[in-house]
Order: C-alpha cells, then structure tokens, then sequence
C-alpha cells in the first residue's frame, strides 16, 4: 500500500497570531539581549506570537544544536559546542527581568556529554529557584538514554513539573524520533513519578498514526499515572529531512482524544491543533498546584 499523499493547504483553523505589540517586543529585546536560545525560535513554534506577546517564553538551554536526529524537529542538528558555564545564571537573570511566573526550560539533546548535560540541567534550575523564589519552573528534559542516576540528578533541583514528551505512537517512534523510543521515555516518566513529582508528556498528530494507535499510547501514558497530556497537529518545517505531514486532523477529533484521555485517568489534557508541549503550560498545571 503507498503512502498517503501530504496535503497541500493548511486549514483555517491553523492559522496563528502574528507577532506584535509592546510586550512581543519587550521579550524579543530580552532573549537577544541575554544571548537565550528559545525553543520558541528554533523550533518554529507557531504559537511564539501569542505567547511572546503574552510575555511567556520556553528558554532552551546546552546550546543550539542537538545531537539527535529526529525528523519533525527544526532545532539544528550536529555537533555541537562546548558549554557554556554562565549559561545558569543569565537563564536565572533572565526570568527575573521579565517577571515571570512561571518558566519552562527545555534542552537539546546532548548525547556527546558523559552525563548528557545533567549537571546543567540542575544548576540551572538551582539558580533559577534562587533568584526567582516566587517562580514556578517547569523542565522539558532529554531522556538522558534513561539512566536513573542522571534523571536523579535533574530532580535532586526540585523543578515544579517535570516533562518528557513520547511525541508519537509505538509504530512510528524510530521513523519520527530516531534514537528516542518508548522505553527510554517511559523510564523519565516513571522515575518522576516515583519521586512525587507532578509530570507531563505530549503527542503529536499528522505523522501517519491510526486512531487505535492514539489510544494505545494514550492508555500508556495513564499506566505510568503521567498528569498532564498534551496533543497537537505536527506541522513539518519543511525541507526532505523532515516528515511530511500526513493529514490535518480537525478540531473535533482533538476533542475526542482529550475525552479519551480524560477517561482513562490523566488528570490534565489539552488537545487541539495549536497546542504544543509548551503551549500554556502556566494553565495546564495551576489545577495540579491547586489540588496539592
């Protein structure tokens, strides 16, 4: 059987908001000022209008470039440079100049690193906590090829929330995600979870998977007591080393995923087509810090 054709015209209900205004600006200024890299930016998010003008962003720390190749991901991909030792700080200093409340820090992936960037990972929370006492930090983290000691490591800092994302079913998780995979994944989760914290993973539509698969992942996902599910149309940056995408799926099926998810036990979902991994991430967990 062939494969489907990509469709050619995004829907209506994948237009985003375009960049603008005071505090669009005022966080563009900061991120450039600060020499931050965003996933926000290097990621192609198309949400970065709406959340930078809200005054939000998803600080990406350990460089750049990520020594993974997953295909539906626009951060570039190599090797990369060396560490940065200011790079704690002026992430702690940045949160504190734009006042947020709560900050997501993610990461490429560095699997040229003997502890995988693990030890940034928690000075840079530490710093963050200290000079932002009233902030609550979320991490998106690596799987840190699901070594137990260094996933430790990253939650001996104590983060609020702490996110890895499976991004794709069983089937489709070598084609999309290259060297992740649901074991490594899975054992991020758990250990998490294991140790009291509130933890969060997303998935991605329009690479090929079948509703039936969507639930399977999903029922896994509520086996490892993960809280917070989000799930999103993936959108291809372009170019051949990305995936195409394969159907738009409309509003009404994300709907129905977060239904489904909702009644097998996950506690949080946001399901439509913008949603992303980081997208309101301040919302989806402020039930979770009511509820505790």
């Amino acid at each position: 059987m062939s494969a489907p054709s990509a469709p050619t015209r995004k829907p209506t209900w994948l237009k985003a908001k375009i960049p603008g205004g005071a505090d669009y600006a005022a966080l563009r200024d900061n991120v450039r000022e600060h020499k931050l890299h965003t996933v926000c930016e290097s990621a192609s998010c198309p949400n970065l209008g709406e959340c930078w003008s809200a005054g939000t962003a998803t600080v990406m720390i350990l460089g750049n470039t990520c020594t993974r190749g997953c295909r539906f991901c626009d951060v570039p991909k190599g090797k990369p440079d060396g560490l940065d030792g200011e790079e704690p700080e002026r992430v702690a200093e940045s949160v504190r100049l734009m006042g947020l409340k709560y900050v997501v820090i993610t990461s490429v992936a560095r699997d040229d690193l003997a502890d995988q960037g693990a030890d940034v990972w928690h000075e840079t929370i530490l710093r963050t906590r200290l000079e932002n006492p009233g902030t609550r930090v979320e991490v998106l983290i690596p799987d840190m090829q699901g070594h137990t000691d260094l996933i430790d490591h990253i939650l001996d800092a104590k983060p609020d929330v702490l996110n890895h994302n499976f991004e794709t079913v069983q089937r489709l998780q070598k084609q999309v995600r290259g060297r992740g995979n649901i074991r490594d994944t899975s054992a991020v989760l758990r250990r998490a979870k294991e140790r009291g914290f509130i933890t969060k993973t997303s998935l991605m539509v329009g690479v090929g998977e079948t509703r039936e698969e969507m639930e399977d992942i999903i029922r896994h996902i509520a086996e490892l007591k993960v809280d917070i599910l989000t799930i999103g149309q993936y959108l291809s940056p372009g170019g051949p080393a990305h995936l195409p995408v394969t159907r738009f799926v409309p509003p009404e099926e994300f709907d129905a995923l977060r239904d489904y998810a909702l009644s097998q036990g996950i506690r949080v979902c946001q399901s439509g087509p913008l949603v992303r991994s980081s997208y309101k991430a301040d919302e989806a967990a402020a039930v979770l810090f009511t509820d505790s």
